[in-house]
């Protein structure tokens, strides 16, 4: 950890002062599974924090910069701004991850490469950030980071197929559009979903993914791609 801190003091100006907060953040569930007699704390509550206060500062940044905007498109501009994918990137920008301290199965399965777990581990390290330092910092760091990609559209671009799918079917009239889990396949540490979506009961696509939200994405992509 103590390379980490100075690549963050180095690069952006943050000095922890809780050097253990910050190694909580870049702690996987597979890391302090393994280590469960050192009683070693993980990130996912860190992670829950950083959602929340990435949340909030992009939230203000959307309602500063597009004072037009209703509250549908800033919703649809912030979801695609925090998408899973999109705070990969910006994880492997900052080089965060190289820090990740992954258990020893994880590491063998390309975790440290997996959109999920270093997504994860850039909200932790902003939930440690707020509680070290505070929302001023946290806000200046994503300016620094985050902000100046999100101007100039260099982020992480991913179709919301699912909004796509739903604008496609509820274009006269709402419509029940269902998603549902009909395999899991794989370990416990690397599962792969496969999901089905539907209308009124029928089936229109379906599709696989490493999470139930991916594979959720998967099968509206097969959807609208199958109507085009």
């Amino acid at each position: 950890m103590q390379t980490l801190q100075e690549k963050l003091v180095a690069e952006f100006g943050i000095d922890f002062s809780d050097l253990a907060l910050l190694e909580t953040a870049f702690t996987h569930t597979s890391y302090a599974n393994e280590h469960r007699l050192l009683k070693i704390s993980h990130n996912e509550r860190l992670e829950f924090l950083g959602d929340a206060v990435l949340q909030l500062i992009i939230s203000k940044y959307l309602y500063q910069k597009y004072p037009d905007y209703p509250e549908g498109e800033m919703s649809k501009l912030r979801s695609t701004f925090v998408r899973e994918e999109s705070l990969a990137g910006f994880s492997r920008a900052c080089g965060f991850d190289r820090y990740i301290r992954l258990g020893k199965g994880e590491e063998k399965s390309g975790g440290r490469n997996r959109d999920t777990i270093l997504g994860d581990a850039f909200e932790a390290f902003l939930g440690a950030l707020l509680l070290d330092k505070g929302e001023k910092t946290v806000e200046a760091f994503l300016y620094q980071v985050m902000i100046p990609q999100l101007e100039v559209g260099n982020f992480e671009r991913v179709t919301d197929y699912k909004t796509a799918l739903q604008e496609i079917l509820q274009v006269n009239g709402e419509i029940a559009i269902s998603y549902r889990v009909v395999s899991e396949s794989g370990p416990a540490h690397d599962k792969v979903f496969e999901v089905e979506v539907s209308v009124d009961e029928r089936a229109i696509g379906r599709g696989k993914g490493r999470s139930k939200k991916l594979a959720e994405q998967a099968a509206a992509k097969n959807a609208v791609e199958a109507r085009g």
